[in-house]
């Protein structure tokens, strides 16, 4: 199976315990707006359990009027947690046959540096086209993104 990935870091001037505190369980609406061809999360539904707890599941609605469900997959507290997202609609549908993110937070001096990644799994023959999405909009977007939620914790602290 052909997969995509994409990484974003930063370092957060704050301790590896709040930034995971703060970090975990933000609130997708909030901090995934809207950026070139991919959809703003607009609500968030059927939520598990917290978002830290292996097992525990939510819905995610786009402005698009697509979907997607993530599951916490792996949780190691405070440096590492990952959730398979599964179930998209629209393009993403033909596209993608699974995806898996994943958040790693490691203490360095002066704060918290935090790596998020996305690998994207491509459904049969679209692994080049996923690719192309992948690196000119995805990865960007997350670069968009991260400072903002990296702010977050910042901004609490």
């Amino acid at each position: 199976m052909s997969k995509a990935r994409a990484t974003v870091e930063l370092v957060a001037g704050t301790s590896l315990a709040w930034t995971w505190e703060v970090l975990t369980p933000i609130d997708p609406t909030r901090f995934y707006p809207r950026f070139g061809i991919i959809p703003a999360t607009v609500a968030v539904r059927d939520q598990s359990g917290p978002w830290n707890v292996v097992g525990s599941t939510r819905t995610l609605l786009l402005s698009d009027g697509g979907r997607v469900v993530e599951t916490i997959i792996d949780v190691v507290e405070p440096t590492f947690f990952a959730y398979e997202l599964t179930e998209f609609s629209k393009v993403f549908k033909v596209l993608v046959d699974h995806a898996r993110a994943e958040w790693t937070f490691t203490e360095v001096e002066g704060g918290t540096h935090v790596s998020w990644s996305y690998e994207f799994f491509a459904r049969k023959g679209w692994g080049w086209v996923l690719g192309v999405i992948i690196a000119r909009a995805w990865e960007p977007y997350m670069r968009s993104v991260l400072p903002e939620i990296v702010h977050e914790a910042e901004r609490l602290a």
